[in-house]
């Protein structure tokens, strides 16, 4: 399964390598949120604002005239992605002050399975038993993370509206992968992402204002961490990941997704010496299995699967 771009160069990308790196770019995220001291919303609004700040120049250049292409429905479905991708970070964010740390990761990363609902009943792919026992072994090995992460908020915790958040937040970021996974088949990557990404900032520019946060008043400091969160979790991130949906199912994508505290927590151990107990060492090991399974089994049926990158709108 190759991806070769169009002058056939002999760089070679398989979109299975692409999802890896872009789940652990994606992992970057929880540190540099760590690391700043902006109120969560405004943190997830610039990092949202300044990757479409990156993308919109390179989908104008390389698509110019593929905006005014797009179908009324695909820029609907597509604007609704956006906005689905803000309330789930206003929900999970929002679902930690009301719940326990636990009971809100856990919920959110039952993603997987609303995803594989969608995938089934709107795009009609196909689940195979082999891939389900995957998403099940990932599922229990993040739940398993998230239990041995407690910490002072245990489980016991847990309130019926903090869980409801959470819960939302697993349906809209489904929602985002299964938008993505259908959209991708006709609409090249950047200026899909730029209505994306557009619509999510909007949401959250609103979102901001009704929490009654400052805009503008940060620190130089907090102004790089946004920048950092954009270029890492946003480009390198949900940019590389939308880039594997046109290729990849919605459910390998979705499952290999729980990857991402395994490679928050490797680089938490690393940054900010934060040391996992034996139950989030297990549970990532677990997590990777899970993905392992997963993915093993997507090569199994799909083998020697070429493809090539979204090629400039005037070729």
């Amino acid at each position: 399964m190759h991806a070769r771009s169009r002058s056939d160069s002999d760089l070679e990308v398989t979109p299975a390598v692409a999802l890896a790196f872009a789940v652990f770019a994606a992992s970057t995220s929880a540190v540099l949120v760590r690391w700043s001291e902006a109120p969560s919303s405004v943190a997830a609004f610039y990092r949202v604002l300044f990757t479409t700040a990156i993308v919109a120049p390179v989908a104008f250049v390389r698509h110019p005239g593929e905006f005014a292409r797009l179908e009324r429905r695909d820029l609907g479905v597509a604007v609704v992605a956006g906005v689905a991708l803000a309330v789930h970070f206003a929900a999970w964010f929002e679902s930690l002050n009301h719940t326990s740390v636990a009971a809100s990761v856990t919920i959110v990363q039952t993603q997987p399975i609303f995803v594989a609902l969608g995938a089934a009943l709107v795009l009609g792919e196909r689940v195979s038993r082999e891939t389900v026992v995957g998403l099940v072994v990932a599922i229990a090995g993040a739940a398993a993370m998230s239990l041995g992460d407690a910490g002072e908020a245990p489980l016991s915790d847990a309130t019926p509206y903090g869980n409801s958040l959470a819960l939302l937040g697993a349906i809209t970021v489904a929602g985002y992968v299964l938008a993505g996974r259908s959209i991708r088949q006709r609409v090249s990557l950047f200026p899909y992402v730029t209505v994306v990404y557009s619509a999510c900032a909007l949401a959250l520019f609103v979102l901001v204002g009704a929490g009654d946060h400052a805009y503008l008043a940060y620190p130089p400091r907090e102004w790089v961490l946004f920048l950092a969160m954009a270029v890492g979790p946003g480009v390198f991130g949900h940019t590389v990941v939308n880039w594997t949906l046109k290729y990849l199912e919605s459910v390998v994508v979705s499952v290999a997704w729980l990857g991402e505290p395994v490679g928050a927590t490797l680089l938490a151990l690393v940054l900010l010496a934060e040391v996992p107990d034996a139950i989030t060492v297990v549970g990532g090991v677990v997590v990777l299995a899970g993905i392992y399974v997963t993915t093993v089994e997507r090569e199994r049926r799909q083998p020697d699967v070429e493809v090539e990158a979204d090629p400039p709108e005037d070729a």
